[in-house]
C-alpha cells in the first residue's frame, strides 16, 4: 500500500495542490487550496483514493459508503467499484444538499441498496471543519443508517477531527497535509 499511497500523493500534488492566498469553504483563510476532484476524476487517481479506501475499510464493518455531493461523489464511485473488483462490493449513496423537492422529496440517492440500520462509513475528500460532515451525518441517521466512521483524502488538522469525535465520528484519512508534501516527494 505505500507504492499506492505514494502514487496517489504525487497525483494529488500535481492536479488537486494549490499554494497561494485562498478562502475555503469554511470561511477560513488558507495559504493552500486542496481540489481533490481534479485527482478523483483522473483514471488513476480515482483507482488509487478507491484501492487505498476500500483497504481502510477492512477496518470497519460496514454494508456500504457515502458522502455529500459533488465532493464525494467520484469517491463513493470509486470505492464501490474497486469493493466489487477486489471480492467484497459495498453499494453507495449520495446526499443532496436539498431535498428532492418532488417524488420522494429524498436527501440520499442510492437507499434501495440498504436497509435501515445498516452501517455506513461516510467519504470525503478534504476535512478542514467538520462542518459538512456532520450535516451530512444528520441526513444519514434520518435516513436510518448508522454511521460507522469517515474516510478523508485530506485531514487540513484545523479541528474537524476534533469536532467529528464531539459528534461521534471517529475520522480516518489517507494524508494529513504533512504527510502529503512528503509522500509527494
Amino acid at each position: 500500500m505505500t507504492e499506492l499511497k505514494s502514487r496517489l500523493a504525487r497525483l494529488l500534488l500535481k492536479l488537486s495542490y494549490k499554494e497561494g492566498d485562498f478562502t475555503l469553504t469554511s470561511g477560513k483563510k488558507s495559504d493552500y487550496y486542496f481540489d481533490c476532484k481534479q485527482t478523483a476524476l483522473h483514471a488513476e487517481g480515482g483507482y488509487l483514493i478507491g484501492r487505498l479506501f476500500v483497504e481502510m475499510l477492512k477496518d470497519y464493518d460496514v454494508q456500504g459508503v457515502g458522502g455529500m455531493t459533488l465532493g464525494a461523489d467520484p469517491l463513493v464511485s470509486a470505492v464501490t467499484v474497486v469493493s466489487y473488483l477486489e471480492g467484497c462490493p459495498l453499494p453507495g449513496f449520495i446526499i443532496r444538499k436539498q431535498s428532492k423537492g418532488h417524488g420522494t422529496n429524498q436527501y440520499l440517492e442510492g437507499l434501495a441498496n440498504f436497509s435501515e440500520g445498516d452501517k455506513v462509513v461516510l467519504l470525503e475528500d478534504v476535512c478542514t471543519t467538520g462542518g459538512t460532515l456532520i450535516t451530512a451525518a444528520e441526513r444519514v441517521r434520518d435516513a436510518g443508517l448508522v454511521i460507522a466512521g469517515v474516510l478523508a483524502v485530506l485531514d487540513r488538522e484545523e479541528g474537524g477531527r476534533e469536532r467529528l469525535k464531539e459528534a461521534g465520528m471517529e475520522l480516518n484519512a489517507i494524508f494529513t497535509r504533512q504527510e502529503l508534501l512528503t509522500a509527494g516527494k
